[in-house]
């Protein structure tokens, strides 16, 4: 009896990982979707998006060309990066800053937090192993 609850824990544990790893497949596309919708929209029309950043939500301490340049930058890169599972944990920081600055400086939105929420678990947990940075440390 002992055996089989032995056995039993060790596959729901094996197959809780596999279940993380989906998840977080999950959440890194679900995420790299969001902001490289917001970055293609911004490098199509990029006269708009310096406008965006004069006049509609001024980015304080950068000036709106350096902004719009580094927001495009930052959505289109990470979400690169973040579909891969390359350096997960290092795009999502620029995406909790730009969400951070959206959230407090432009627009209140519930979704901000959810982005928040998704970005944070992925920081906290990787990328899984359904990722670049996993066969990375694999063949190392």
């Amino acid at each position: 009896m002992v055996h089989l609850i032995k056995t039993s824990i060790e596959c729901f544990i094996k197959y809780t990982s596999k279940l993380e790893s989906l998840l977080l497949l999950i959440i890194r596309l679900w995420i790299a979707n969001i902001f490289w919708k917001s970055g293609i929209l911004k490098f199509n029309d990029f006269s708009s998006a310096i406008e965006l950043f004069t006049n509609e939500h001024p980015v304080p301490f950068l000036p709106p060309v350096i902004a719009a340049y580094s927001a495009v930058i930052f959505e289109l890169g990470c979400s690169i990066l973040l579909v891969l599972g390359l350096g997960a944990r290092f795009a999502v920081i620029p995406l909790l800053i730009m969400t951070a600055v959206i959230q407090f400086t432009y627009f209140t939105h519930d979704d901000h937090f959810y982005w928040a929420i998704l970005l944070s678990v992925i920081l906290v947990r990787g990328a899984g192993f359904f990722s670049v940075d996993r066969l990375i440390r694999y063949k190392m």
